[in-house]
């Protein structure tokens, strides 16, 4: 290539970016534009990315240095999320797709799916309410998601996460794809309301603490251990109790602090992203990755239950137990395994039906 080939490839690039409408005439279009260098890593999609969560989700991905290419989809508003966010310079590529025609390019290869799309709780609303509405939003990208990158690891956000997760497992069952290593619940904003809510308790950082949070993401079935908590700790049966209620009502906190504008999308972000950001160095090969997730298990008589696992490059490596209880979480554990059986079967008739 000459050097003034080599000028006017540059300039049409930078007249692709400047003149949309060249596009055409200059057969260089902008999805096909990227800086050179770009960082090595994964391949990750968020699905719901224009929404209340999937908006800081997608940008706070953008940040993660394992992400090499960022697929933004949901069925409004994607261009702007995407031109917004493509924006940030850093390694991963972003693209956008947008409505159900384009769902499956944005998923096929991806290494990684994050969903939290759906409508969000309002005051007044149970997790329940919101089931009939994003169990078939749920079902719609599963099924997507079966055809189009099967070995992917999925991240579940969309609520109520009880039923959404076994409904997923349903969906891959029926597409002959199912691995239950590579589903996973996010209930990892129970564990980081517990580090924060404990640590204002006993007056220390939050980043210091590991409360273990078991059970489902909603209500009673969220169950906090702090018998094992670390760095160890005692609380009165006041101190639990308080401890207890509010962290299985912080969703609620927030939608009434909000008064009708939102739910807990930012904190629900960035535990969304604490997460995935734990898979992708999972995925990567680290050891030791240890985080508290809803998934298929034997650690109860229950087919799903959130406890402590260890992932690897497969998803789902091994699921710790519980360990040792005492009296109140024992108590708390069969009240909460009522509720959990009765969501769970609910996702799972929801497709079986």
């Amino acid at each position: 290539m000459d050097a003034n080939s080599g000028v006017n490839r540059r300039i049409a690039m930078i007249a692709t970016h400047l003149c949309p409408q060249a596009e055409d005439d200059i057969c260089l279009r902008r999805s096909h534009c990227r800086a050179k260098g770009g960082a090595p890593g994964f391949k990750v999609a968020i699905l719901g990315a224009a929404g209340g969560i999937g908006q800081p989700l997608a940008m706070l991905m953008k940040m993660n240095p394992l992400v090499s290419v960022l697929h933004l989809y949901d069925v409004v508003n994607t261009p702007g999320v995407t031109a917004d966010i493509s924006h940030m310079d850093t390694g991963a590529v972003v693209r956008g797709f947008l409505g159900q025609q384009q769902l499956e390019d944005a998923l096929i290869g991806m290494d990684l799916v994050i969903i939290p799309a759906g409508v969000p709780r309002k005051p007044g609303m149970t997790r329940d309410d919101l089931f009939n509405i994003n169990a078939g939003i749920v079902k719609t990208l599963c099924e997507a998601i079966a055809k189009c990158c099967p070995k992917a690891i999925v991240n579940v956000i969309s609520n109520p996460v009880n039923s959404t997760v076994p409904i997923a497992a349903e969906v891959f069952k029926r597409a002959g794809s199912y691995d239950p290593k590579r589903l996973l619940g996010v209930t990892m904003l129970d564990v980081v309301r517990a580090n924060t809510f404990v640590a204002e308790v006993l007056g220390v950082d939050p980043r210091d603490m590991d409360v273990p949070v078991v059970g489902g993401h909603a209500g009673i079935t969220i169950l906090p251990l702090l018998s094992q908590i670390k760095p160890p700790c005692s609380f009165t049966p006041k101190e639990t109790e308080y401890l207890t209620d509010r962290i299985q009502n912080g969703g609620t906190e927030v939608v009434e602090a909000k008064a009708g504008a939102g739910s807990a999308t930012l904190s629900m972000a960035y535990a969304a992203v604490k997460f995935a950001d734990a898979c992708l160095h999972a995925l990567r090969g680290d050891a030791g990755i240890i985080q508290c997730a809803y998934v298929a298990s034997q650690v109860t008589e229950l087919p799903f239950f959130a406890s402590k696992v260890r992932l690897g490059r497969g998803g789902v490596e091994e699921i710790l137990p519980l360990g040792p209880l005492n009296d109140y979480e024992r108590e708390s554990l069969e009240k909460a395994k009522k509720e959990l059986a009765e969501s769970i079967e609910k996702g799972i008739s929801f497709i079986r039906k």
